[in-house]
């Protein structure tokens, strides 16, 4: 085998035995817990991958927002039941886009995990990247905490996956020209999401592709409703394109339906602006100072946050795992090249000693041939005298 094909073979077992030992590989940890506060699971709980299973209406939706599992049990305690089901995301933003649609307006705040909002015995919260939809049978003072407890008990994610988007932070709470509409807020990152929360614009005009996410509010506003809409985008530059896109779009849809006339006449007034890499959309039938009020009520105020997918060992999406890799393979390499040079010369000693003569040894080995030569001085070249002349 060549050395390459041996190097290369060498380096797919070695990625293939990290894959094994990876812990993003394991199987999940059981969601619900046996026991919390007091209450004690009367079965085990029941566990499915299947969306459709947690809602057969809104299974698109779920798949979209990174479902992975479910879990329903019943607790008792006393005489008394608790049916909580429980959604496990890939992460906490799909959890939040999920609590943000599913909260219904008539509820009211609470403060169990990140948020949380309950309608009498029902009480709905979400921490991390897992929802809890809970329904006691009857409730008491108690029943928040218990609640509180069970949020500390479950098997949420860590890293950046444990941190929800920044973007719905933006939305305005104080205004003088508009109030929010308690509970209305929803949250979208792909085109199924972005129909269901009713948003002025289509999936196309988004452009997800581009890494945008939106979160959609209702304000009250004279004289009707308006709708707030803040799409996000990776860059400024990116952001304006877009913000173009939907301001000519608007335009030309206005006079398609308005054909000879003026653009916006009895229409949805929409009015658009940028602060930084968010888009500001403002729709409804709005006076201008109204329109102008939510509009510039959105600030770009730029918030490091790391709610990205990453994984330290994920061969698929790390690179620091190919990195890891070489280096172990270059370290397994180098432990080779060093085991086969001492036992090379383990062999030689040995062979010395069982073939006298027939092996050369260490000092054989390093003799060098000479020449010896040697500057020595020569004798000047031998002459005969030449005879004297004699004078005649």
């Amino acid at each position: 085998m060549k050395p390459t094909r041996l190097i290369l073979a060498l380096f797919l077992g070695l990625s293939q035995l990290h894959a094994d030992k990876d812990p993003t590989s394991k199987a999940a940890p059981p969601i619900l817990p046996e026991a919390f506060a007091g209450w004690q699971i009367s079965a085990p709980a029941a566990i499915v991958a299947d969306p459709a299973a947690a809602d057969p209406v809104e299974a698109p939706l779920l798949k979209e927002y990174g479902f992975q599992q479910l879990a329903t049990a019943t607790y008792e305690q006393e005489g008394r039941q608790l049916k909580i089901k429980a959604l496990r995301f890939r992460d906490a933003t799909g959890a939040l886009g999920a609590f943000l649609y599913y909260r219904q307006p008539r509820m009211v705040d609470e403060n169990i995990g990140d948020l949380s909002s309950s309608a009498n015995e029902h009480v709905l919260f979400y921490r991390a990247n897992i929802v809890i939809d809970a329904v006691f049978d009857k409730l008491t003072a108690m029943s928040p905490a218990q609640l509180r407890e069970l949020a500390t008990a479950l098997p949420i994610v860590s890293g950046g996956d444990r941190n929800p988007p920044n973007l719905p932070n933006y939305l305005p709470h104080q205004l003088r020209h508009a109030q929010p509409i308690a509970n209305s807020t929803r949250y979208a990152e792909g085109p199924v999401a972005l129909e269901k929360i009713g948003a002025p614009v289509t999936a196309d005009l988004v452009d997800f592709a581009a890494g945008a996410e939106v979160v959609v509010s209702r304000y009250r506003a004279e004289p009707e409703e308006a709708t707030l809409t803040l799409i996000e985008y990776p860059t400024p530059q990116i952001a304006t394109a877009h913000q173009q896109r939907i301001d000519a779009a608007h335009t030309t849809a206005s006079a398609q339906q308005n054909p000879g006339g003026p653009a916006l006449v009895n229409l949805e007034q929409i009015y658009t602006r940028r602060t930084g890499p968010i888009v500001v959309i403002v729709s409804g039938l709005l006076t201008p100072n109204s329109a102008g009020s939510l509009l510039n009520s959105v600030n770009y105020d730029p918030v490091v946050t790391w709610n990205e997918r990453w994984k330290i060992l994920d061969k698929r999406e790390n690179l620091g795992y190919l990195v890891l890799n070489i280096a172990l393979l270059a370290a397994i390499l180098g432990g080779l090249a060093l085991l086969s040079g001492v036992g090379f010369g383990f062999a030689r000693v040995v062979l010395s000693h069982l073939f006298p003569g027939r092996i050369r040894t260490y000092a054989q080995a390093n003799e060098v041939i000479s020449l010896k030569l040697t500057d020595t001085p020569s004798s000047p070249p031998q002459t005969e005298p030449s005879p004297s002349r004699q004078a005649t």
